[in-house]
């Protein structure tokens, strides 16, 4: 196996540490809405991902640099001709990340509601998003012989796209809902128990259909077993939601995304943006990588620095482990005494 192969798989799995982490957080900020009855019911929604949120996107950053150090030419096609998608996608972090850190500064019901809304919306539309995006990439897009995409914005709206980012929006609340009973006590906990089996059979129609399409597009053996293998997992989480299991149902849930992505990610594979124009135009492992010596030393960077971060993070999951009730939240009087962010 070649370094650019190595990196291929590198990347992979950065993208699939980020939507196992980054879904679960989307789908507790798509439930302050669906789930959360009050304001202090979405409080513990938020605090529940507040020690965590801003540590899952690193992942989001990491698989970001990766790929445009290994894959130099893949990152420029795919930033400028999904420049508009990436573009919303990123303003939702941004909005969301100041949402999280100002929505308690003040005490006024305005001021609050409105900030829960920019959670929302900023956690909806990325989990949707991410989804389009990734359907396009792997079913290709309209790449000419300058490695440049030639399409336009509506032609990333296709059928196929669309129902990748209803997957992955299904999916990724289906995964919050499953964390809210792992991290709540009380009514809430019960409630998200049963919102989360009613988004696991949702989830597991449009999966099917989702991945099925992958199979029948660019699928062989290798992806028909990671797909089914997160078809069986989906249905073993609802099952042990169901029963109340909250650490298996997450980890399976987990475990969907994961054979999900590496479904994507083989159906790709040796390509990494497939030319609807010319297949002869596609961009490869091969040709839109880095130089050898590039990815010798970003591979000992790697070795050296990943270690750290994943011991930092687990450290982090560690200490927040405990769960939180209503019981837990302060009443709203000062400023000062609403929750913090990392609370």
């Amino acid at each position: 196996m070649e370094l650019h192969d190595i990196w291929f798989v590198l990347i992979a799995v950065l993208w699939t540490g980020y939507f196992f982490l980054e879904g679960f957080d989307f789908g507790v900020g798509v439930l302050t809405r669906l789930l959360a009855r009050d304001r202090a019911e979405r409080r513990v929604l938020i605090n529940t991902i507040g020690p965590v949120w801003d540590g899952n996107e690193v992942w989001l950053l990491t698989a970001g640099g990766a790929t445009f150090a290994a894959f130099p030419d893949w990152y420029a096609t795919l930033f400028s001709g999904f420049y508009v998608p990436l573009l919303l996608i990123l303003v939702c972090l941004i909005v969301r990340g100041v949402a999280f850190e100002y929505r308690a500064k003040r005490p006024e019901e305005n001021w609050q509601r409105n900030w829960e809304h920019a959670i929302f919306w900023s956690s909806l539309l990325p989990a949707f998003l991410w989804g389009v995006a990734f359907a396009n990439i792997v079913h290709g897009v309209a790449i000419d012989a300058d490695k440049e995409y030639t399409g336009g914005v509506l032609d990333l709206l296709t059928p196929y796209a669309l129902l990748g980012g209803l997957t992955t929006l299904t999916l990724f609340t289906f995964h919050g809902a499953v964390f809210t009973a792992l991290k709540t006590v009380g009514d809430i906990r019960a409630r998200s128990r049963a919102l989360a089996v009613r988004l696991g059979l949702a989830t597991a129609v449009l999966a099917v259909a989702f991945l099925g399409w992958t199979q029948l597009d660019r699928g062989d053996l290798t992806t028909l077993l990671t797909a089914s293998a997160a078809a069986v997992a989906l249905l073993l989480a609802i099952r042990a939601i169901t029963v109340g299991h909250e650490g298996w149902s997450f980890t399976l849930s987990g475990v969907t995304i994961v054979a999900a992505v590496a479904t994507l990610f083989l159906a790709l594979y040796p390509n990494v943006m497939p030319s609807t124009t010319n297949p002869a135009w596609s961009l490869t492992v091969t040709n839109a990588s880095s130089t050898p010596y590039t990815l010798t030393i970003m591979t000992w960077l790697a070795v050296l620095a990943t270690p750290l971060v994943l011991l930092y993070q687990g450290w982090t999951y560690w200490v927040f482990r405990k769960r939180i009730g209503t019981q837990h939240i302060a009443p709203d009087t000062h400023p000062q005494q609403q929750e913090p962010t990392r609370a």
